[in-house]
């Protein structure tokens, strides 16, 4: 009943908002009157931000058609290299730029698209053989389709390092952003174990709940206080019938993003009421920035069921990995056999949702590998979002992941 409650109210708020819409461009419409008075602008900015924070959302584009090589402009084309149920991985191909390190973005199953990681693609892409996993939104995966947990994440990013070995003769370097630091971990040591062809050469975590045990967050705090049981009976729904994965058990996007904004109520709150103020006086260009973040903030996917409750009890609940308890189909992964992967663990300061010391967790954990292998980065004034997206991630983060895989290619 959930899902149907929401898809109930999401259609209504879809009229809503486009009578807000259709409203506020009568306001603003130079050839009417009613403009011109003192209540017009406000009453037009209000419906403006109505308009924008109701509207139903759906898959964005990356839209990443041109990166700068060496000073020259060059097209890039979005190519589906390896499709499956649950997701792609994209290839960002640049045309003319050949013999680049190969770098696989691995994108959070959070909730968020790929199209999250945005700004993390452009900014590497000129440097890179720029690859990323464009994670499928559970309620159009038909049911026919199997299961996906943590066993399947892993062996989706082992056979996507697979296949960027097949294309480009060389193994990839890895960058996990946030919950996909466990997966990563597990299946760099798995393939290390294996002498795996296409063991990665390098794994930069960031932001990622290794040991969540570690300067523990409201996120994790939320885990650890409530039962298994209870995230069983309230954060899970049935997909409704009208999508391909009718039938499907979920955990909704909608709920993950009503905890996320919760989270972070007053910001989100000042955010638009900045955005009113801007719209107020005619500043669009600054209004336009707001709109552009929850345009992608906002967008959302579902995750499968067991997914969801497999990441809740084994990484925030029991912390299995770095109790050495992990297990990838029922056999112990063990993260001493992490011997040849280099790995960069980096955190932000400000960081709400993995606290400092949970993603530098896999530096102590990986003992089997080399010093020289391992290094860490404190992003000194920076968020969960700034670690790798914004300003302080193109010109103070970005740096020290190009160098860390340039000195490991």
């Amino acid at each position: 009943m959930l899902y149907d409650a929401y898809e109930v109210q999401r259609t209504l708020m879809a009229g809503a908002s486009k009578l807000a819409g259709l409203g506020a461009g009568w306001l603003n419409n130079p050839a009417n009157p009613f403009g011109y008075g003192s209540m017009g602008p406000v009453v037009a900015a209000g419906l403006d931000v109505f308009a924008h924070a109701a509207a139903p959302r759906g898959k964005p584009e990356f839209g990443l058609h041109e990166a700068m090589v060496e000073g020259r402009a060059v097209a890039v084309d979005e190519d589906v290299l390896v499709r499956k149920p649950f997701g792609n991985l994209l290839h960002f191909r640049k045309q003319g730029i050949e013999g680049q390190e190969p770098l696989l973005i691995v994108a959070p199953m959070s909730g968020h698209f790929a199209t999250l990681l945005r700004g993390t693609v452009e900014r590497m892409l000129p440097g890179h053989e720029t690859y990323i996993t464009d994670w499928a939104d559970a309620k159009l995966v038909p049911l026919s389709d199997g299961h996906f947990d943590l066993d399947s994440y892993i062996d989706y990013l082992i056979e996507f390092c697979d296949a960027i070995l097949a294309e480009t003769g060389k193994r990839p370097h890895l960058l996990a952003v946030c919950q996909p630091s466990v997966p990563a971990f597990a299946a760099c040591a798995i393939m290390n174990r294996d002498d795996h062809p296409a063991t990665p050469k390098s794994l930069t975590m960031m932001g990622g709940p290794i040991d969540t045990r570690e300067a523990p967050t409201a996120v994790n705090t939320v885990a650890t206080q409530r039962p298994h049981a209870w995230f069983q009976q309230n954060a899970i729904a049935t997909v409704p019938y009208l999508y391909p994965g009718a039938g499907r058990k979920v955990y909704p996007g909608f709920l993950q993003l009503a905890g996320f904004m919760t989270m972070n109520l007053g910001s989100h709150l000042n955010s638009h009421w900045e955005m009113f103020k801007h719209l107020v006086v005619g500043d669009e260009e600054s209004a336009d920035k707001t709109r552009e973040f929850y345009e992608e903030y906002r967008s959302v996917a579902d995750m499968t069921a067991e997914f969801y409750l497999q990441t809740v009890d084994v990484v925030f609940q029991r912390h299995l990995l770095p109790r050495g308890e992990f297990t990838h189909k029922g056999e112990v992964v063990d993260l001493v056999a992490i011997d040849e992967t280099a790995l960069l663990a980096i955190e932000g300061e400000r960081d709400d949702i993995s606290g400092i010391g949970q993603t530098r967790a896999a530096l102590d954990l990986a003992t089997g590998l080399a010093p020289d292998k391992k290094r860490y980065l404190l992003a000194k004034e920076v968020g969960h979002y700034g670690i790798f997206n914004g300003g302080k991630w193109r010109d103070r983060i970005a740096p020290v992941v190009e160098e860390f895989i340039a000195t490991h290619a």
